[in-house]
């Protein structure tokens, strides 16, 4: 299906749409917290928009940033923006399009929502730079996605704010961040020729496997503290340790080194996480 901004598939393939399974769970259960079970559905329905909308809205940017980059890197050179299948203006037109809808959706949700739109697109924007600078930009990412359930309680509660959300924003970017760590083994290389920072070029693979593996300590931690913060039952607790048993497979995965295994450990393991927390919170909160 053709639009003003590429076909459709190639927009889903530029911002990865399935991978929106990262984040959105986080946002809903940001908003069962403040709720104490299920949302209302008119904030559900507007926090839902705004999250598809800021999340193509950082993809899509962040393929703009780094369209030199990945002309140059043959792992990335299928990549419609690339190939041409979108072009540079459309995807621009699209950025705006998405940052509109998204602070459209903050407005209609309450004034502290509308208030942060800004200052979240900016945490976004500077997230595709940070590679340049730092090898920190990990845990930026597992930052800017970890924003997604305090944005989940502001939909419900703007007007106060509880530890809960804040210990589940810890707990996603040290999660976002040990599995960011492993998705960049992949150019170890690149990275090092082109003058790019990560922690597997700037640190070495056992440094960033030793990195990567305290950050899924410091999850499981902060996943600890949610349920004591939010009082949630002892359902929450088993799930815990089927997050913890996942992100152990997740390492040991990674130990081997196989970047034929990569996928397997970013999206099949980490896609299993998401929901899975999710129903532990829900579990938590009802039962």
């Amino acid at each position: 299906m053709n639009t003003p901004f590429g076909t459709f598939g190639n927009i889903c393939r530029m911002v990865k749409i399935e991978h929106s399974i990262f984040a959105l769970p986080y946002a809903w259960a940001g908003a069962c917290l403040a709720a104490k079970g299920l949302p209302p559905l008119r904030a559900f329905l507007w926090l839902t928009l705004a999250m598809v909308a800021v999340r193509s809205f950082a993809m899509a940017f962040n393929r703009l940033a780094d369209l030199p980059y990945d002309k140059a890197n043959e792992r990335t050179k299928k990549r419609p923006l690339v190939t041409g299948e979108i072009t540079v203006s459309q995807t621009m037109a699209f950025c705006l399009i998405m940052a509109a809808i998204f602070t459209g959706c903050c407005a209609a949700l309450n004034s502290i929502c509308l208030l942060l739109a800004l200052p979240a697109l900016l945490v976004v924007i500077i997230y595709s730079y940070l590679k340049r600078f730092t090898p920190l930009c990990h845990f930026w990412l597992g930052g800017t996605l970890g924003l997604a359930p305090l944005a989940g309680w502001l939909s419900v509660s703007p007007e106060s704010m509880s530890l809960s959300p804040v210990m589940l924003f810890f707990a996603v970017m040290f999660w976002v961040g040990a599995f960011d760590i492993y998705y960049a083994f992949q150019d170890i290389d690149f990275d090092r020729r082109y003058g790019l920072h990560s922690m597997p070029a700037d640190k070495g693979p056992d440094t960033a496997l030793a990195i990567a593996g305290f950050a899924h300590a410091m999850t499981a931690i902060f996943l600890l503290l949610l349920g004591l913060s939010a009082k949630l039952s002892l359902w929450w607790y088993l799930i815990c340790l089927s997050i913890a048993l996942l992100l152990m497979l997740e390492h040991k995965i990674m130990l081997t080194r196989d970047l034929s295994r990569v996928n397997t450990a970013f999206f099949t393991v980490n896609g299993i996480i998401s929901p899975v927390m999710l129903i532990g919170i829900l579990l938590g909160i009802f039962y």
